[in-house]
């Protein structure tokens, strides 16, 4: 089975993951910030706090930006759930703007439409979250404009975008944002197994995020309420989490950093080997807004069914009886069970639900192949012919 996406463990990992073993700390120790800093200086961010997921940094980032009771956070519905979970974590209620249907970010037309109603009506989000789909970059630009007019906060869910542009800007140095957020799981550019992070340039949140990372504990006396009892004394001033990354994940987390550039030039050169050798069959390639410069997390086509003498189950479980481990990023979050239960129903977003209808995630990732990548292509063919 050739999957959809893979990590990539080189000896440099594994040496620096036995040396953590070796070592005395395997837990809040000096490889956290190692490779905060690592992954700041690379983003051109001030602050980044590393973290157990990335859905932990979501719920924390949330969290930090004052999100809460009877407040909103609208995302986009082309995601997974953690981007909208994190919202309900907090005890504030969640919305969805549709989708672009070139780029499958969030829209900014849908987007600019539904603050002009939620002016009129004064139910404004406090946070928003563009998740920066398959690596490819929301308008940060236009967002934060709009964000200064209606007054909320955006946390951009970069889950997908670690090593990817915007303005020719690394993704994560939080330019238009309070804050971003990546994740370290195995099928994404790097891997700390499980692991998340967030990056911003305030002060006062990374101090915060700081805390509520670790059970809401301080042991600065500065930030005290009274004079601290000894060397051992410590603070709760937030109700926080144990959310915290292992020095052994942070060590590969390192390590996997030292090759980013490389994963991701690997990406992009089979991304554009898949859009020169697809270009004839019945799908949509995936299309690359002129502001943006991919990392290439995913590479999803769309069929074009009405040329297909075949439904899009059929192509999908084809291929994957043809040894091609497809996937399909995302089913839309409010046709969940549990959001139509909350009040969603089908049809409220329905270009997120039309591209559910015909998206294939196939396989991209650095050790895929150019003879397996022919292998897949080569399956397409045979499958949609």
């Amino acid at each position: 089975m050739i999957s959809y996406g893979r990590q990539d463990i080189s000896e440099q990992d594994i040496e620096a993951v036995i040396a953590i073993l070796r070592s005395d700390w395997l837990t809040q120790g000096p490889a956290i910030t190692r490779f905060e800093q690592t992954v700041a200086d690379y983003c051109g961010v001030k602050h980044a706090i590393a973290v157990s997921s990335a859905t932990a940094a979501l719920h924390i980032a949330c969290l930090a930006s004052g999100l809460g009771d009877r407040d909103l956070l609208w995302t986009s519905p082309n995601t997974f759930v953690a981007s909208a979970n994190c919202g309900l974590y907090c005890g504030a209620k969640v919305n969805f703007v549709d989708i672009d249907p070139h780029t499958y970010n969030l829209s900014i037309d849908e987007l600019e439409k539904k603050l002009t109603k939620a002016a009129k009506q004064k139910c404004l989000p406090k946070v928003l979250i563009p998740v920066h789909f398959a690596g490819q970059s929301c308008e940060m630009e236009k967002i934060a404009a709009l964000s200064q007019q209606y007054g909320f906060k955006v946390i951009e869910d970069a889950s997908h975008a670690i090593g990817s542009k915007y303005h020719g800007k690394a993704i994560g140095c939080c330019e238009f944002s309070e804050m971003a957020i990546f994740s370290f799981h195995p099928v994404k550019i790097i891997t700390t197994g499980e692991g998340g992070m967030i990056l911003t340039n305030h002060q006062d949140l990374y101090e915060k995020l700081m805390r509520l990372r670790s059970h809401g504990i301080t042991r600065n006396p500065d930030l005290m309420q009274g004079e601290s009892h000894g060397a051992w004394y410590y603070q709760q001033l937030d109700l926080g989490f144990n959310y915290r990354m292992t020095d052994i994940q942070a060590a590969l987390g390192t390590s996997q950093m030292q090759r980013l550039d490389e994963f991701v030039t690997r990406r992009r050169y089979l991304a554009q080997r898949y859009d020169r050798l697809l270009q004839d069959l019945p799908i949509t390639l995936p299309y690359q807004h002129s502001d943006t410069e991919s990392s290439w997390h995913l590479y999803v086509i769309r069929l074009n069914l009405d040329k297909i003498n075949k439904t899009h189950r059929q192509v999908f479980e084809e291929l994957r009886e043809s040894g091609i481990g497809v996937n399909l990023h995302y089913i839309p979050v409010h046709i969940q069970p549990y959001y139509q239960d909350i009040g969603f129903q089908s049809g409220d977003f329905p270009e997120a639900e039309r591209y559910y209808q015909d998206a294939i995630s196939i396989p991209l990732y650095y050790g895929l192949t150019n003879k397996e990548q022919d292998i897949v292509i080569d399956s397409l063919q045979k499958i949609l012919s």
